[in-house]
C-alpha cells in the first residue's frame, strides 16, 4: 500500500546528501515500520549497488525498487541490482514531452514500449510506469499511456502529481478514471507544492488506488511529497490497517531530521514534540477526565508524552486538576487568587508554568 521513497524521492532534496550507512539505518527503520515497498534510490546514484547489495541480504519482507529513466542502458544497469522491482520514469505531458525530451506522443508510446521489453528481458518481473506529470498532461494521452503499459507487460502505473497541482476532489476522479479502465496496480506520486500530498495520497487510496508513494518527513523536490508519519498513523490509528508499527515513527523522523538538516517542527503532526501538550483552560480540564474528548489517539502508539500545564490560558479548574496532580490539598487554596496569580507570572514569562513555579506561586512565595 506504500512506497516509501525517502532514499530516491527524499534524498532529492536540496542539500540533502545520505550515506550509505544512513541509508541503512533509515531503510531498518522503514522495515521495522512496515511499509510495503522501499523505493531506495535511482540508477547511478552514488553507493547504490554497495547499498542495495548490503540491503537485499538483511531484507526479509519489504519489496525493493530502483527509478530509472525511460533509456535502455540504465534499465540494463537497474538489472544488476538485487532489487524486485524497477520504476520507469515517463512523462506524459506536452510540456515535457515537446520542451524537455524534444519528442512527440508516438515516440513516448514506441520509448516506453521498448523500455518495458527491455526491463521484462533483463529479468524484472515487476515493471512500474510512473507517468509523470499527469496533472498537466492531456487526460485521453495519459490513458492510452497507461493502457499501452499495460498492454507491453507492466505491472503497475503511477500517477504522479509532480507538481501538486490536484486537490482531493480531482485526484479521486483521476483514480476512478484509470481504475475504471486498466486492471494493474495503481500508484500515486503527489507533490506538496500546495500542501496537499497526504490528502491528496489517502484520497487515492479510498479511490481505488493500490499504493501510494510517500517520503519520510514528506522530504523531495521543492516542498516534498506525502509524509510517511502521516499515512502510516492514518492507515493504522483510523483504518485499522495492523501491519504497520507507529511506535517508530518519531525515531525514524528524528534520524532523516538530522541527516537532511530539516528540524521538525513542535507541531508537526504525529511527531511534534508538542502536539500532546495543553495549557488551555477547557481542554485540560476535559484532558483530566478523559483524554479522548480532545486526543485523536494515544500519545504513547507515536513515541510522543502527553503534557499538561498551567499558565496565561489556564481556568481554576486546570490549576485545581495541576495541584491535585502535585499532591497539594487544592481545597485549603484559594483558586480565584491562585489562578490570578498564574496568569500574570506565565504572562511576564511568555510561556506556561513548570511545576516548580506552580508549587511555590501555591505556597504564597513570590517569583521575580
Amino acid at each position: 500500500m506504500l512506497i516509501d521513497t525517502t532514499l530516491r524521492e527524499g534524498a532529492q532534496l536540496f542539500g540533502a546528501y545520505f550515506n550509505v550507512e544512513t541509508r541503512m539505518r533509515i531503510a531498518d527503520g522503514l522495515m521495522k515500520m512496515g511499509v510495503e515497498e522501499i523505493e531506495i534510490g535511482w540508477v547511478g546514484q552514488e553507493g547504490i549497488i554497495e547499498f542495495a547489495q548490503h540491503l537485499s541480504a538483511v531484507n526479509k519482507n519489504t519489496r525493493l525498487s530502483v527509478w530509472s529513466p525511460c533509456r535502455e542502458k540504465d534499465i540494463l544497469a537497474a538489472s544488476r541490482l538485487p532489487v524486485d522491482r524497477i520504476s520507469i520514469g515517463v512523462p506524459v505531458s506536452d510540456l515535457h514531452i515537446e520542451k524537455r525530451l524534444e519528442s512527440d506522443r508516438q515516440s513516448m508510446l514506441r520509448k516506453l514500449a521498448a523500455a518495458i521489453r527491455t526491463a521484462k528481458k533483463a529479468g524484472f518481473e515487476y515493471v512500474s510506469v510512473g507517468l509523470e506529470d499527469i496533472s498537466r498532461a492531456d487526460a485521453d494521452f495519459a490513458m492510452s499511456m497507461a493502457l499501452h503499459a499495460e498492454v507491453c507487460g507492466a505491472s503497475r502505473v503511477r500517477l504522479s502529481d509532480s507538481l501538486g497541482q490536484l486537490t482531493p476532489l480531482a485526484m479521486e476522479k483521476l483514480v476512478s478514471r484509470f481504475r475504471s479502465r486498466i486492471t494493474i496496480d495503481i500508484a500515486v506520486h503527489c507533490h506538496d507544492d500546495f500542501g496537499m500530498a497526504t490528502a491528496n495520497s489517502v484520497t487515492a487510496l479510498e479511490a481505488g488506488a493500490d499504493y501510494a508513494d510517500v517520503s519520510v518527513l514528506g522530504i523531495g523536490e521543492r516542498s516534498g511529497i506525502a509524509a510517511t508519519e502521516e499515512l502510516v498513523a492514518h492507515l493504522a490509528l483510523r483504518g485499522g490497517h495492523e501491519g504497520y508499527s507507529t511506535d517508530v515513527l518519531k525515531d525514524v523522523c528524528l534520524l532523516v531530521s538530522a541527516a537532511a538538516k530539516v528540524p521538525v517542527s513542535r507541531t508537526k503532526a504525529v511527531v511534534g514534540t508538542d502536539i500532546f501538550a495543553c495549557e488551555s483552560g477547557l481542554h485540560t480540564h476535559a484532558l483530566s477526565k478523559s483524554p479522548d474528548l480532545f486526543e485523536p489517539y494515544n500519545p504513547e502508539s507515536v513515541g510522543i508524552s502527553r503534557k499538561l500545564a498551567v499558565g496565561g490560558k489556564s481556568g481554576r479548574a486546570a490549576v485545581r486538576s495541576a495541584l491535585n496532580e502535585c499532591g497539594v490539598d487544592s481545597s485549603a487554596t484559594d483558586l480565584a487568587t491562585l489562578t490570578e496569580a498564574v496568569r500574570q507570572l506565565s504572562c511576564r514569562l511568555s510561556r506556561p508554568l513548570t511545576r516548580s513555579e506552580l508549587l511555590k506561586l501555591s505556597n504564597g512565595e513570590l517569583l521575580s
